[in-house]
């Protein structure tokens, strides 16, 4: 399921969560499937349980997989992790367009009345809509 290039220059732990990410993005693992216990891929790839458990608790921050206690870590519906993704990515764009807009002088007064008239306007839209 999941092999480790020594030769990679990334930490075990990337190498990890990026391989299953690959295997839950392409359907390989099932939406709601347990993956492995820490230690049991600990043991299957012969390397420490806290590198396993590294990898496992950044895949559950970014939404890949959910843990469900005294049962194990499972694989996160796929729509919850692009919605997830989408998300971390708008965020990120907006946070980059607030830091260029005070960079050019933009008062944060104007910035927060901009964001409010954006609310305001998806707010009234919604009402006609319903």
């Amino acid at each position: 399921m999941i092999q480790i290039d020594l030769s990679d220059h990334r930490p075990l732990y990337e190498q990890i969560k990026d391989k299953l990410k690959e295997l839950i993005i392409t359907g390989v693992v099932s939406e709601n499937e347990k993956i492995p216990s820490v230690r049991e891929l600990a043991q299957e790839l012969t390397i420490n349980p806290n590198t396993i458990q590294r990898a496992y608790k950044d895949l559950e921050a970014e939404g890949f997989i959910y843990s469900v206690r005294a049962k194990g870590s499972f694989a996160s519906p796929v729509s919850h992790i692009r919605k997830k993704t989408e998300t971390q990515e708008l965020k990120a764009t907006f946070i980059a367009d607030v830091r260029q807009a005070c960079f050019l002088g933009v008062p944060k007064d104007e910035l927060i009345k901009t964001i409010n008239e954006i609310y305001q306007e998806q707010e009234m839209t919604a009402d006609d809509q319903g």
